[in-house]
């Protein structure tokens, strides 16, 4: 796929092992900056990208006047394995291309973005690291990693471990796709678009909450930071149809095409997404919460359907200086992708805050 901006710098990770035993050869990590790094390398951000992000969908986050301001921070947004920028099944060669391609783990993922920052830029500290949904997991992810790399981290609308009611969501989106016969069990020459666009229809019951839809937001116009335009949508079936259907099959200038395979690579490493699988900590995810040593702002969706906020209530006690902040919205989930100024606005403000403050490593 080549639709998308060409606005971005690749990091060669040469052979990378994978901690489910795969070896990717070749692996291209890629990743957006913006600002300057400092003298002494202490104004770095990593900010994730989530489930089919791209790192331009992160771009909302970023500004002069922002919590992420360039003229400030060093802000690093690096693409997810998977997610058709970085390596991904739709353009590594053979023969982990397709359907071959392997498994990987939040791990790997900040193992990966690791190595950008300490290989091409020699960071050694992280004033921050933020990101929405899968963004979160690896913020998360990062914490728990590199504990004495990472300062402060505020995870929105995520979790440090995939819960089952969640892992059973993201069945019914692998169902989709596969189930079209078109799919070809990965090997498709083209897009299993009835399978992409069942996908979409599965997904919008859950990216946005009951209230929601019981108080018709997707008739109001749209101010989206995110997508720098106003969406405005004439009912329930053209929502259904621009705003999701467009989202997984691509759509003019602002929504860019994803690939089926891509998109399952991504949504494994979702369903599987735990800390606690970090190597030495046995499978316990208390722990790995426990050696967390950022100061920590999760900000959950008050009505968020498969990352509730009690999930990261339940968590924040198992980590010294974790604090919980509920973002305030019906938008669900949706409440962090950066699409309504409102909800963009109260997650900029709790970075500032943090940022402001110290640090959580002493």
């Amino acid at each position: 796929m080549t639709d998308f901006p060409q606005d971005y710098e690749t990091f060669d990770l040469g052979d990378f092992s994978l901690q489910h035993g795969a070896t990717l050869r070749g692996a291209q990590l890629a990743y957006k900056t913006f600002g300057e790094l400092n003298p002494d390398k202490s104004n770095v951000i990593v900010c994730p990208t989530w489930y089919s992000g791209r790192h331009w969908d992160n771009e909302w986050m970023i500004g002069e006047g922002m919590a992420l301001d360039p003229g400030k921070y060093f802000i690093v947004v690096p693409d997810m394995l998977g997610n058709g920028v970085s390596s991904s099944p739709s353009n590594t060669p053979p023969p982990y291309d397709r359907a071959r391609f392997p498994h990987v783990t939040f791990y790997d993922q900040v193992e990966a973005q690791y190595r950008l920052l300490t290989e091409r830029y020699g960071i050694k500290r992280l004033a921050l690291v933020t990101g929405w949904s899968m963004g979160a997991a690896q913020t998360y992810q990062w914490a728990v990693s590199h504990p004495d790399m990472v300062e402060r981290a505020a995870p929105f609308c995520g979790a440090s471990k995939t819960s089952i009611h969640n892992f059973v969501f993201l069945e019914g989106v692998k169902a989709a796709i596969t189930a079209d016969a078109a799919f070809k069990d990965g090997w498709y020459d083209e897009q299993p678009e009835k399978g992409l666009r069942a996908a979409a229809r599965v997904y919008s019951g859950w990216g946005f909450s009951q209230a929601f839809f019981w108080d018709k937001v997707f008739l109001e116009p749209w101010d989206s930071p995110r997508l720098r335009a106003t969406l405005q949508f004439s009912s329930l079936e053209d929502f259904l149809v621009a705003y999701w259907e467009g989202h997984f099959l691509g759509g003019g200038p602002i929504f860019h095409e994803r690939d089926a395979n891509d998109l399952l690579t991504m949504l494994w490493t979702w369903q599987h997404g735990d800390i606690g699988a970090t190597p030495g900590f046995d499978g316990d995810h208390i722990a790995a919460l426990s050696s967390i040593k950022a100061r920590l702002i999760a900000m959950p969706g008050e009505k968020d359907l498969y990352f509730p906020p009690e999930d990261e209530e339940y968590a924040s006690q198992f980590i010294e200086k974790g604090e919980v902040r509920r973002i305030p919205s019906v938008w669900g989930h949706f409440a962090g992708i950066g699409d309504n100024p409102v909800d963009s606005n109260f997650i900029d403000d709790v970075l500032k805050e943090l940022l402001a403050g110290e640090g959580g490593l002493g």
